[in-house]
């Protein structure tokens, strides 16, 4: 049996983190922290070995492009897939997201049956 996936999930609502923990820890059987802001976050992720980050974009302070940014500057976390969660799904959004250099997009509202075996998906694709 493989080691599951470590994610640093991070979003500014309340129940969107309390569904999302329940289909990724419950559902899925992946290890999940969670922030509920960016600046949380970046406190977090030290020390932490994460597999991915899935991340909110529309957070008040930082946004979750700024925060992929920071995150991103950090080089023991520069290659680590990102995933946004966003309803901000127009095309051109989610060309901008993956012109970042996210992974994907998974759209919310999300199906917490599927969102474990997505984000496994995302990685495995990331990492081919």
């Amino acid at each position: 049996m493989t080691t599951p996936l470590t994610v640093l999930h991070v979003d500014d609502d309340d129940d969107i983190r309390e569904i999302a923990l329940l289909a990724l820890e419950t559902v899925g059987g992946l290890n999940v922290t969670q922030c509920a802001s960016g600046a949380e976050a970046l406190k977090a992720v030290k020390g932490m070995s994460p597999d991915v980050f899935l991340l909110d974009v529309m957070m008040p302070e930082m946004s979750g492009e700024q925060l992929f940014a920071a995150l991103r500057a950090m080089p023991e976390y520069a290659h680590v897939p990102t995933i946004f969660m966003t309803a901000r799904v127009q095309p051109d959004e989610i060309v901008g997201f993956k012109e970042l250099g996210a992974v994907d997009v998974i759209e919310k509202p999300f199906d917490p049956m599927a969102l474990s075996d997505r984000v496994i998906q995302l990685v495995e694709k990331a990492k081919a």
